[in-house]
């Protein structure tokens, strides 16, 4: 039997054919949809979907991943559960987190490119002084859209709505750190995770490959 469980109207392509989701079927629709009689006592028809795959002509779905870290502040005023929520909210898959004293040798790696800045050596002591978290999130555009949802480097300036804007306090003090690029989102990752660290599970293709009819 094929099909999926979500909403009234989703149609799912996958490698075996095409899934028809109702909230109601009629035993006549049932069979109709599985090939095959049968007898249908539940509302909501529940089946797997192997290999789910875009709906044909949507978008390439493209999955992506970013790291993301709540600093130190963050973790004492402790946001670290408000930050999964939103990203767990938006359909993203978490795949590595950890907690730890970040060493100045991987922050100076981290933020080479700051070097030069006279901030940088109150941003060194600032992001080892207490523990973080970091996240490894994966999903369709992660990278901009976590750009997105935590808003401008600047609390003054961060909107209303995104962590920063929410949450941040001080320019110093701005709670949260996401990769700015798919590049440099790579290099994060291998500076912070080993490869053993991450995990790969399915999440049914509910975010990735769902076309509303």
């Amino acid at each position: 039997m094929m099909g999926a469980f979500l909403a009234m109207g989703t149609i799912l392509v996958h490698s075996r054919g095409l899934c028809i989701v109702a909230d109601t079927l009629k035993p006549g629709d049932a069979r109709a949809l599985a090939g095959k009689p049968g007898s249908w006592g539940c509302e909501r028809v529940r089946c797997q979907c192997p290999d789910p795959l875009p709906f044909k002509g949507g978008p390439s779905w493209t999955r992506e991943r970013t790291l993301v870290a709540v600093k130190p502040d963050g973790v004492q005023r402790r946001l670290v559960g408000d930050v999964i929520q939103r990203f767990e909210r938006r359909g993203f898959t978490l795949v590595g987190m950890k907690m730890l004293q970040a060493p100045e040798s991987v922050l100076a790696e981290h933020y080479q490119d700051l070097r030069r800045k006279p901030f940088y050596p109150a941003l060194i002591r600032y992001m080892s002084s207490g523990p973080m978290v970091a996240m490894v999130w994966e999903g369709y555009n992660v990278v901009r859209a976590s750009r997105a949802m935590i808003g401008h480097t600047d609390s003054a300036e961060a909107a209303p709505g995104t962590i920063r804007g929410d949450f941040s306090v001080h320019i110093s003090r701005n709670v949260i750190h996401a990769s700015d690029s798919v590049e440099g989102a790579q290099r994060e990752i291998q500076l912070w995770f080993q490869s053993s660290e991450l995990v790969s599970w399915a999440d049914g293709g509910q975010h990735s490959s769902i076309h509303s009819a």
